[in-house]
């Protein structure tokens, strides 16, 4: 009984995995014969899980949605309540738990009845979060759940993409995974337009359905996601690239910097490797000077002039900041710190 059990789990969690199986792919998987699967799907069925088969050499299971919830042990108002916190958790990209929130919440409304979508969807509508400090462009859960879904199926995705620059194009994609990096949400895929990987923001992206065909997934850009969104969003999306050495323990820095600000890799015990990129060397001064830390130009080698030419500015300032006789525009006869209207009494 407690093999069956723990098959019918395994069973239940490889149809929440993938929209179709067929029958000996199930098989395969279980270890048992496509005999046994029928069986295992029928028991599936009598505890309320809608498990849908299609006849045929083209088809397979498919879990549905019921017109009542499956025992997930949830009544209704639970299942709502943990709908609203999943898409709430989603839909601000909450550091951690955002991409487990996106797969939880595909497998809940996959078998949501459609009373408490309706429910949901209300209770999402009409509630207003008060959250603190600048937020960034609201991503539609839905459309989180949408690309969530494409990547599971390997079902090719077409959108429009609203650049920086405002313009929209129309894109054809092949899509991966969706990675969730402070606050924002990133759709990895492979552009058919432009045979390679891009990096798209989801909150850009308005899904143009329909979608498909499916498609053969193709090796990742990269083993560490995560890593390749943050260069990509840091460093490959900028004109000028550099490389610093950061005088700081890696930890020290991962404090401090975002990984939108650049990528960092250890460098012995007392100093770390940032790379990153700016519009131009000289914002590029900047953007490393506001991070606090002493630092050591590694490349390019302009970076260091660049600086020179910041710290001369700076001397200068600083040279007419301090001459006694400076006037201020606009208050004849006044001095730094002197203010407008002050006098003896």
């Amino acid at each position: 009984m407690l093999e069956t059990s723990a098959r019918l789990l395994r069973l239940l969690s490889l149809l929440q995995a993938h929209r179709e199986w067929s029958g000996a792919e199930l098989a395969d998987r279980l270890g048992v014969t496509p005999r046994t699967v029928r069986r295992d799907v029928d028991r599936l069925r009598e505890l309320g899980y809608p498990v849908n088969a299609s006849p045929g050499t083209g088809g397979g299971y498919q879990l549905g949605a019921g017109a009542e919830l499956p025992p997930l042990l949830l009544d209704d108002d639970e299942a709502v309540a943990v709908a609203v916190g999943l898409r709430t958790a989603a839909g601000q990209g909450i550091e951690g738990i955002g991409e487990s929130s996106v797969r939880a919440l595909a497998k809940l409304e996959q078998v949501l009845p459609g009373r408490l979508r309706r429910r949901v969807s209300a209770l999402n509508a009409f509630t207003v979060p008060m959250l603190r400090g600048p937020q960034p462009s609201a991503v539609d859960p839905a459309v989180l759940v949408e690309l969530a879904h494409l990547c599971r199926d390997t079902e090719r995705l077409r959108f429009e993409y609203r650049g920086h620059d405002g313009a929209t194009t129309r894109r054809s994609v092949e899509p991966h995974r969706l990675v969730c990096t402070e606050r924002r949400w990133y759709l990895v895929a492979w552009d058919l337009d432009r045979d390679d990987w891009r990096t798209f923001r989801v909150d850009r992206i308005t899904p143009k359905p329909p979608h498909g065909p499916r498609f053969t997934p193709r090796t990742p850009p990269a083993d560490d996601l995560a890593a390749f969104v943050s260069q990509g969003v840091s460093t490959r999306a900028y004109a000028s690239h550099a490389a610093v050495r950061l005088l700081v323990p890696l930890a020290e820095a991962t404090q401090r910097v975002s990984p939108s600000a650049g990528t960092l890799e250890a460098d012995g015990p007392d100093a770390c490797i940032l790379r990153t990129g700016a519009p131009s060397l000289d914002l590029m001064v900047v953007h490393v000077m506001m991070m606090g830390f002493e630092f050591e130009v590694l490349e390019p080698a302009e970076l260091t002039e660049a600086i020179r030419w910041a710290r001369d500015r700076l001397d200068a300032a600083l040279a007419r900041a301090e001459e006694p006789a400076r006037r201020i525009p606009g208050g004849a006869g006044r001095t730094p710190g002197t203010p407008s209207g002050s006098g003896a009494a």
